[in-house]
């Protein structure tokens, strides 16, 4: 099977499948992992600090001398909104007091945020080759230094006035994230209705109407759906959840049992966790904060309430409070090496007449 096109020659790899960013779950020896084995590996550092992003870049260039992308959040953070955050707040506390799970309401005041064009100097000092985004776009300049520094860029549509924007941006290559895709939506122009368009009538949709290449997103674990993608259009697919049971992953143990049992009506969209539109897991946490029919605070407020529970569900690896983002197909995952599901996936497609 020939696997070269125009995706891969931007990308410099041997197979158009890019593993998508997870952050809490990719780990730089995942990333490390897809890359030598011929993918794109693609590191999450979203709403880090500069510190962290360069230590992970760093981590990931030690596993692996093959190109990679780094993942960036593109999105304006919000003014605060104290009628939304006090009565989350003291939700939360009592759901906390109820759970035995130790809670102290973040000071607002001292919490730093951190941007992503806080980021892109490092990204640059890096060489890093790949920038993919989500949650918006990047500005005017900073895509101008970024391409006359040869990067490679992905933006991340929902919708087809999106991709149309990302095109007319200059970006470079577009993930068409369909509703299946497990985590956070990367819906940034329309969110009212949320665009939920599936995988398989975006990835057409957006391949008929651009020009640049597409990276089908969503519902895509074996090769059967990588050709289903190719066929719709698409130059490249981008996985993630297949990747949450693997030996690199840092999701918990009930995180990756959590998904590997999990049937397609425990997968829902919500906003409890972050404020923003993700699908994951339906939990403890998710229901009783929808059944308080509280207004949830936008992101990264929201997410900034919620950390306490998730580090207190990280530690004690109790699934009904942590945030299990997975995609609608995720108890296809499998607990394997990252390589070895990659692999897998290239045996599958090329067994397919």
């Amino acid at each position: 099977m020939e696997w070269q096109n125009e995706l891969t020659r931007l990308l410099k790899i041997s197979y158009p499948i890019v593993q998508a960013p997870m952050l809490g779950v990719t780990t730089p020896a995942m990333v490390a992992a897809i890359s030598n084995a011929g993918g794109l590996g693609s590191l999450p550092v979203g709403g880090l600090s500069p510190d962290q992003t360069i230590s992970l870049i760093r981590q990931t260039k030690s596993l692996t001398s093959k190109p990679f992308a780094v993942n960036l959040f593109a999105n304006q953070i919000p003014p605060v909104n104290p009628a939304q955050m006090e009565p989350m707040s003291h939700f939360l506390e009592k759901f906390c007091a109820k759970y035995h799970i130790e809670y102290t309401q973040p000071n607002l005041d001292s919490i730093t945020l951190y941007s992503y064009q806080e980021q892109i100097a490092i990204l640059l000092e890096e060489k890093i080759p790949v920038v993919s985004f989500t949650f918006g776009i990047l500005t005017d300049d900073i895509i101008q230094e970024l391409k006359e520094k040869e990067t490679v860029l992905i933006g991340t549509a929902t919708s087809l006035p999106e991709a149309t924007l990302l095109e007319q941006k200059g970006i470079n290559i577009i993930a068409a994230q369909g509703m299946e895709a497990g985590g956070h939506r990367g819906t940034f122009l329309d969110n009212s209705p949320l665009p939920l368009i599936g995988s398989f009538s975006l990835t057409p949709l957006l391949a008929e109407n651009c020009k640049n290449p597409i990276l089908a997103a969503g519902g895509i674990y074996d090769g059967k759906t990588i050709k289903a993608a190719f066929t719709l259009g698409a130059q490249g697919v981008q996985i993630g959840s297949a990747f949450i049971a693997s030996n690199e992953s840092a999701a918990t143990t009930s995180y990756k049992q959590a998904i590997q049992n999990a049937s397609v009506t425990d997968s829902v969209l919500t906003k409890t966790f972050s404020g923003r539109w993700a699908r994951g897991i339906r939990n403890t946490f998710i229901t009783e904060v929808e059944n308080s029919n509280l207004p949830v605070p936008d992101y990264p407020w929201q997410i900034t309430l919620t950390s306490a529970i998730r580090a207190f569900a990280q530690k004690q690896d109790n699934k009904e409070f942590n945030a299990l983002w997975a995609g609608q197909s995720a108890s296809k995952a499998q607990s394997k090496p990252a390589g070895e599901i990659f692999t897998h996936l290239i045996k599958e497609m090329e067994a397919l007449p």
